[in-house]
């Protein structure tokens, strides 16, 4: 697939949420990839996908990478059961407008304070007092998030004691906590690859900081009750084996009956002021990734990167 034709992809808001692979050796197949092992071949449309998820067992070419990069769609290195997260490659876009207006929010303390209150607000049916301070706010999203764990496990009849396990002892939890952990963890993936898709950066939180990730746990939370933690109750009363992998199956569900990808996108740019008439979803840069950006200059103004200027003349000389 030549860079040209990017332009031509599906939307981040238009793709499959994602897809979680083991096991398997992962090929390139015409523009596509496929997934190969004993049970046989799949073929893989990647321009049409958000998110790939590689977990234990994988090996993958370095042509099935280029094209999933070509594609735009996110690839991620998990560990088992989906509930580690090691690496990850690059998303659609090539622009860093959008990352260069979330370092500016984050830096500016009102604007940062602007972000993490409309963040919270946007988890509450009511409009919050504008009198609360931060710490009562917490207050009331830790309470929120008390009565949804007692109310889901009320309506589906799955015990719940606590939110709690050990990651060094997964075995030991009990099914609803394994549950929740590896729908949270679908769910983080999906919103770590439309942060990307949208060109911002998944280490700048504005609640959670810190962590390279910690943008991604500010955006899951923002949906977390609603999805992948409803997705795991469902999951648990109708059984325990299989656990996790029907886990992952009822979040992928859950995450296309609610359009969450499309959700995503618009809801990152609003907590930024970005004018959602004019965004595109590519950028000046997707023709050509390699070509050089522009220079700073302290006034404004921009200049051309890429060349300098010799003699009188100013003649153009490559770097």
């Amino acid at each position: 697939m030549s860079y040209g034709n990017l332009h031509k992809l599906p939307k981040i808001s238009d793709r499959l949420s994602y897809l979680y692979v083991e096991h398997a050796r992962i090929d390139k197949e015409d523009q596509a990839i496929a997934i190969n092992s004993d049970f046989g071949g799949t073929p893989v449309p990647c321009a049409g996908l958000a998110l790939l998820m590689l977990g234990p067992g994988v090996s993958i070419t370095h042509a099935a990478i280029m094209t999933l990069a070509d594609c735009g769609c996110l690839v991620a290195w998990v560990g088992e059961y989906g509930v580690r997260f090691y690496a990850a490659g690059t998303g659609i876009t090539r622009s860093a407008n959008n990352i260069m207006k979330q370092a500016m929010y984050w830096t500016d303390e009102r604007k940062h304070l602007q972000v993490v209150r409309m963040m919270y607000e946007m988890r509450f049916p009511e409009k919050l007092s504008p009198d609360l301070s931060l710490q009562q706010i917490r207050g009331k999203e830790g309470a929120r998030v008390r009565d949804t764990y007692a109310r889901l496990s009320a309506q589906y009849g799955v015990v719940m004691e606590k939110r709690d396990y050990d990651r060094k002892s997964w075995k030991s939890a009990d099914p609803i906590n394994k549950a929740l952990s590896v729908a949270n963890s679908c769910l983080y993936g999906i919103c770590h690859a439309a942060i990307v898709a949208a060109g911002y950066s998944p280490a700048l939180g504005f609640v959670h900081i810190g962590k390279q990730l910690s943008f991604v746990y500010d955006v899951a939370d923002l949906y977390k009750m609603e999805t992948s933690v409803l997705a795991a109750f469902r999951t648990v009363a109708s059984g325990i084996n299989d656990l996790e992998k029907r886990c992952r199956m009822a979040c992928r569900d859950e995450f296309h009956q609610t359009n969450i990808l499309r959700t995503i996108v618009t809801d990152i740019h609003k907590l930024f002021d970005q004018d959602l008439s004019d965004f595109e979803e590519t950028d000046d840069y997707v023709a050509d990734p390699a070509a050089p950006g522009e220079l700073w200059n302290p006034h404004g103004d921009k200049t051309q990167g890429g060349v300098m200027y010799a003699d009188q003349d100013k003649k153009d000389v490559p770097w």
